[in-house]
């Protein structure tokens, strides 16, 4: 009796904000929450911004308490955490992609009358270092020239060919801006991926801040490319603050901003504008070193290319080596941990090719995305995503979508790996050094998302009554320089999440 009219007192005094769908329990641990998030958004930290919280019960999705939790905001990349789910969900844990070397046309006399090819299947972790046990760029590299020396190849008469067919969108979303694209968070995705479409420029900084930092190489090299330097010489300590401008397809690079004074040599990560040629061109040059002449420049075929280019004097092709990449397991661990927009953006045409049973360009994919959701009874009213890692700025879910679909996701065969995927704060990822001393540290699993003006956390929090939470915090265009304030009170939110009883 006296805890029914606590419930009842409780739903008297919270705001318009919260919902009052929730159930009656632990009424002063959520009025303590709703305290804190109230006290967010009328501080002066976010007078001119929005702070919104939706925390579920994940066993069965009942919602504990929403706070402006129906306003689409700016997710960043807790977005993340949908895309890997859905992925996960569809395709399975164990998935793996699959790239292939193969040729056309016939070989006679050492000679291959037709084309070699890199065929991609979208794999954004070929050729990446972050797999030990898994082949670099370098490595694949060498791997592929001896397996065309190994089929008695010393000339080839067409090209070396980058496919990339198998992704039939463009590189970037249409609403990512100028500013993002040539710089290393910005890389697009292709059906044909290498060393996540990068490369390092680096400059020799002048001793006197000001003066001009010359360009000394990239690495790898990208003698294709047309780099105009404005790049000067910045304080010591300063850090990277250049910026890459380029364009998917295209060959001219604008480099500006600055880079520390203070060392003899600092790089600087871009992207890559046509990973699919760059990996045609790589294998060229490393078939050249050994002595295998290739009549024909490379090339690369897929979306954004002229369809009329002559490739395949036959059309069958043989196989010549396969690679396989790492479980999707890790591959959205990776995501998650590591934040990388580029695995974003592939395992969301990954989902949205399987869904669609064909290829789909990204915004086909996140229709696909919002009808699977919806299909497992997820309300995505105000759920509008532009991208599948959270970079677009015109991007937004609302707190009570995203904690949604993280609660339906504990019903999917997939929802373990999916949950070890989500850093662990205080420990592990983005969030390591986050809520470090507080409840929180070990008890919340949390994707972080930082663009200008936005802060969010998303993912699950285990209550002190031991049940599962799924949670989305959201805070849009705070005033500058408040962030550590801001931080504050998301940390204490985090530790109260762990305070809550959620058993009925």
């Amino acid at each position: 009796m006296h805890r029914s009219f606590t419930c009842l007192l409780s739903c008297f005094l919270l705001i318009a904000q919260v919902s009052h769908s929730r159930p009656c329990t632990d009424s002063l641990a959520l009025q303590r929450l709703q305290n804190t998030v109230h006290q967010l958004q009328t501080s002066p930290l976010v007078r001119n911004g929005t702070a919104a919280l939706s925390v579920r019960r994940v066993r069965d999705g009942v919602v504990l308490l929403d706070y402006n939790a129906q306003m689409s905001l700016p997710s960043a990349s807790t977005l993340k955490l949908a895309t890997t789910a859905t992925a996960l969900a569809v395709v399975g844990d164990n998935y793996t992609y699959r790239t292939t070397l193969e040729y056309d046309g016939t070989i006679r006399d050492s000679v291959l009358n037709g084309n070699l090819y890199i065929r991609g299947s979208g794999d954004p972790s070929l050729g990446s270092n972050r797999f030990a046990e898994f082949a670099d760029a370098p490595t694949l590299l060498r791997t592929w020239t001896e397996m065309v020396q190994s089929a008695g190849i010393k000339q080839i008469g067409g090209a070396v060919i980058g496919d990339a067919t198998a992704i039939r969108s463009l590189p970037v979303p249409d609403t990512w801006v100028w500013g993002d694209m040539g710089n290393y968070y910005g890389a697009g995705v292709s059906g044909l991926n290498f060393n996540e479409n990068l490369y390092r420029a680096v400059f020799k900084p002048a001793r006197i801040v000001g003066q001009p930092a010359p360009l000394l190489r990239t690495e790898p090299a990208t003698p294709f490319l047309r780099l105009q330097n404005n790049v000067r010489t910045g304080p010591r300590g300063s850090g990277d603050e250049v910026i890459i401008y380029n364009a998917p397809f295209t060959t001219q690079v604008f480099l500006e901003g600055t880079v520390p004074t203070g060392v003899s040599e600092f790089g600087v990560k871009g992207s890559l504008p046509d990973p699919s040629f760059f990996t045609a061109f790589a294998l060229h040059e490393q078939l050249a070193r050994v002595g295998i002449t290739v009549s024909n420049p490379p090339q690369a075929i897929g979306p954004g290319r002229n369809p009329e280019i002559a490739i395949a004097p036959g059309g069958k092709r043989t196989q010549l080596h396969l690679h396989t990449s790492v479980p999707l397991a890790e591959l959205a661990r990776l995501t998650n941990h590591q934040s990388i927009n580029l695995y974003a953006e592939s395992l969301l045409l990954l989902a949205g090719n399987a869904l669609a049973q064909a290829p789909v360009t990204t915004e086909q994919a996140i229709q696909h995305l919002v009808r699977f959701w919806q299909s497992k009874g997820v309300d995505l009213s105000g759920f509008r995503p532009k991208d599948g890692s959270g970079l677009s700025p015109i991007g937004a879910v609302t707190a009570a979508s995203l904690s949604g679909i993280l609660a339906a996701m504990s019903k999917e065969k997939s929802f373990l790996p999916f949950y070890d995927s989500i850093p662990v704060v205080g420990e592990s990822g983005t969030v390591k050094s986050l809520g470090r001393g507080t409840a929180a540290a070990g008890n919340v699993r949390a994707k972080s998302g930082t663009i200008e003006g936005v802060r969010a956390y998303a993912g699950y929090a285990t209550s002190v009554d031991g049940e599962l939470l799924s949670f989305t915090l959201l805070v849009n265009k705070y005033q500058p320089g408040s962030l550590k304030g801001v931080m504050s009170y998301l940390e204490q939110l985090m530790a109260e999440l762990t305070a809550l009883k959620a058993n009925d």
